[in-house]
């Protein structure tokens, strides 16, 4: 799937209020989870114990929202690009939901719709609107709006 291209922050600005497209879809593998319950310390049983998962309230084991919620970093850039800067960095998210689980061997992919780019104290600042959705599910899994900062050039 190819990206949008902006060739500058500036760019990005005619793109607010726009839906920019989708990245390819993701599956959700346990293997996945298994290694951020090892990074987070989080081994709650709907996570990890495949067994017990399926007599639980999802029927399999699901991913952790935080999991979730940070693969939004690798779908993104399948979307669009920005170019003409020299760096960026994620400043933070405005509002984070997890409506609906994840469950161990589903397909999730994230779309991008820009909210707004303004203006900041020694860059560009940029919120984007990313829904990640899972494959045959009414639902999306999260919606973040991300908060990304761009340095111009110098």
């Amino acid at each position: 799937m190819a990206a949008t291209i902006f060739e500058s922050p500036h760019e990005l600005k005619n793109a607010v209020g726009k839906h920019l497209g989708y990245s390819d879809w993701l599956t959700m593998e346990q293997d996945r989870v298994d290694k951020f319950a090892d990074a987070t310390n989080d081994h709650q049983w709907i996570h990890v114990d495949v067994e017990r998962a399926k007599t639980g309230p999802f029927g399999a084991t699901i991913a952790h929202g935080y999991l979730t919620l940070s693969l939004v970093s690798s779908f993104m850039p399948e979307v669009f690009e920005v170019r003409g800067f020299e760096f960026a960095v994620n400043y933070g998210t405005n509002k984070v939901r997890f409506p609906a689980p994840v469950k161990v061997g589903s397909r999730i992919r994230g779309g991008a719709e820009v909210v707004s780019v303004d203006e900041s104290k020694g860059g560009i600042l940029s919120v984007v609107r990313v829904t990640v959705e899972v494959e045959g599910e009414d639902r999306p899994a999260c919606i973040a709006e991300t908060v990304s900062l761009y340095f111009p050039k110098k």
